[in-house]
């Protein structure tokens, strides 16, 4: 089996690049990394960077929503993106030879989404229910819990998905 090489640059304007070359995979995964996640949220924006990433799947100038949705399933890609406390990412898989389409979907939506107040409406609502589902499932909350214990009084203690009072807040201003 041939031996992968990274390769790692940044960029003019301080973006990193890391390349990762697997000879015999023809598939590719490319995702924009940033250092936006909870622990960096004040109080009262906990849920923010979480609340944003569910944004950027709503819609750009050149794209609808269901157009970025079914953009990479179109050539069998996925379309996806995660918050944690240390950063947010937005990923696609393709193969190789649509690497073009993943990079235009993604840069499309990382730099141009709408952020309509229609859709930070229907978003509310959408992570308020996730956050309620979150709650009731205690494998999952348990480790919120943990958190807010040993956290307590700092940024790492607050969860993710934010809570329903400070997402009520959010608003397009």
């Amino acid at each position: 089996m041939p031996v992968t090489t990274y390769e790692t640059s940044t960029l003019s304007n301080g973006i990193r690049v890391v390349l990762e070359n697997i000879p015999y995979v023809k598939s590719v995964a490319v995702g924009i990394w940033v250092g936006a996640g909870s622990r960096f949220e004040k109080d009262e924006y906990n849920g923010i960077s979480h609340f944003i990433e569910h944004l950027f799947f709503k819609g750009t100038e050149k794209r609808s929503a269901k157009d970025i949705a079914e953009s990479l399933d179109a050539v069998g890609g996925q379309l996806n993106a995660f918050t944690t406390k240390e950063y947010t990412c937005y990923y696609a898989k393709v193969l190789d030879e649509h690497l073009g389409i993943a990079l235009d979907v993604l840069s499309d939506m990382f730099f141009n989404s709408k952020f309509s107040e229609k859709d930070i409406q229907k978003e509310r609502e959408v992570i308020i229910e996730e956050i309620k589902m979150y709650e009731d499932t205690p494998d999952e909350i348990i480790h919120d819990i943990f958190s807010q214990t040993i956290w307590e009084g700092h940024p790492l203690g607050n969860p993710v998905l934010g809570t329903e009072e400070t997402i009520s807040t959010f608003t397009q201003g």
